[in-house]
C-alpha cells in the first residue's frame, strides 16, 4: 500500500504543478523558442519577395563582423561596470541612512520609492533637461562658479558621463528598498553585543552588517545587472543613441533593426545574443552564492 500512496502524492504534485508550467511554458519558453528560431531566418519586410529563407547561423556571422553591433556591446557592458556598482554604493548608503532610528519613517521610506516609482522615459527626460547646453540646470550651476558650460549631450564622453549618472539615480532606490529588507532582518542584539565589547560603528559594519546583507547584496545585483543589460529607455530619452551611436546600447540596436530597418531575423539574432548574455550574468551570480553558502 505505500508504493501506491507514494505514487499518488507524486501524480498530485505534478497535477498542482501543471498550470505554473503550463504559464512558464507560455510567456517564457515558448517565446524564447520562438526568437531562436527566428534568428535562423531571413526575415526582412522591407523585402517581402524574399521569403523567409533558412540561413542557418549567417545572421549571426553578421553580428561578428558587425562594428555598429560591437560598439553598442561594448556601450551596454560600459554602463553596467559603472551603473551595477554605483547603484549598489549609493543604495546601500541610503538604506542605512532610512535604517536609522527616526521618529517619523515614512517620509525617508516615501523618499527612496519616488525615483523607483517614476517612469524610465520621465526620468530621461527630465535628466536631459539637467544636462541641456543651454538652459539646464547643472551648466547653469556650473557656470555659476565661473566655470565653462559642458556640452553634456552632445560630446560621447561626457554624454555617456551624464547617462551613468542619470541611471544610478535612478536605480539606486531599488537597491536601496531590498537592502533596507536585508538591514531589517539583522536582530539587533548583534550590534548591542558589539557594542558591549567596544566594537566601534565601522566595525560593526564591517563584521555584522556586510557579511549579514550578503543575500539581499546578491539578489539586489541579480536583477540590476539584469536591468542593466536590457538597458534602452534613458539613453533613448537623453540622446536617442547619439551624438551618432556613441551612447546606442544593445537594446537600442535590437530595437533599430527589428522596428526601424524591419530587418527581424537579423534582430532575432541579437535578442538572442542578449539573452544568452543575461543568462552567463545570472548564472555567474548564482554559482558565487552556492559557493559561499557550500563554504558557510
Amino acid at each position: 500500500m505505500k508504493p501506491s500512496k507514494d505514487l499518488s502524492e507524486r501524480a498530485l504534485g505534478w497535477l498542482l504543478l501543471a498550470p505554473v508550467g503550463i504559464l512558464l511554458a507560455l510567456i517564457v519558453i515558448y517565446p524564447v523558442g520562438q526568437l531562436i528560431y527566428s534568428s535562423f531566418f531571413t526575415i526582412r519586410l522591407t523585402e517581402p519577395w524574399l521569403g523567409t529563407p533558412f540561413v542557418g547561423l549567417e545572421n549571426y556571422a553578421k553580428a561578428w563582423e558587425d562594428e555598429r553591433f560591437w560598439g553598442a556591446l561594448q556601450n551596454t557592458i560600459l554602463y553596467i561596470a559603472i551603473t551595477v556598482p554605483g547603484s549598489l554604493a549609493v543604495g546601500l548608503g541610503l538604506a542605512m541612512l532610512a535604517n536609522l532610528p527616526f521618529k517619523r519613517k515614512w517620509p525617508v521610506r516615501l523618499a527612496l520609492l519616488l525615483p523607483w516609482a517614476l517612469p524610465l522615459v520621465f526620468a530621461g527626460l527630465i535628466f536631459r533637461w539637467f544636462f541641456d547646453f543651454k538652459l539646464g540646470f547643472v551648466n547653469d550651476f556650473i557656470t555659476r562658479f565661473g566655470f565653462d558650460p559642458v556640452p553634456w549631450l552632445t560630446n560621447p564622453t561626457m554624454a555617456k558621463i551624464a547617462i551613468c549618472i542619470t541611471i544610478i539615480w535612478k536605480s539606486s532606490s531599488f537597491m536601496a528598498l531590498v537592502l533596507l529588507a536585508g538591514l531589517q532582518s539583522i536582530p539587533k542584539s548583534l550590534y548591542e553585543a558589539a557594542e558591549v565589547d567596544g566594537a566601534s560603528k565601522w566595525v560593526q559594519f564591517k563584521e555584522i552588517t556586510l557579511p549579514m546583507l550578503v543575500p539581499a547584496i546578491f539578489v539586489a545585483l541579480i536583477f540590476r545587472t539584469i536591468t542593466a543589460i536590457q538597458t534602452f529607455d534613458i539613453p533613448y530619452a537623453m540622446t536617442g543613441g547619439g551624438p551618432g551611436d556613441s551612447t546606442e546600447t544593445l537594446a537600442m540596436y535590437i530595437h533599430k533593426n527589428t522596428l526601424d530597418f524591419l530587418d527581424f531575423g537579423y534582430g532575432s539574432a541579437l535578442a538572442t545574443i542578449m539573452f544568452v548574455v543575461s543568462i552567463v550574468a545570472t548564472s555567474g551570480y548564482l554559482r558565487y552564492t552556492q559557493r559561499s553558502a557550500g563554504r558557510d
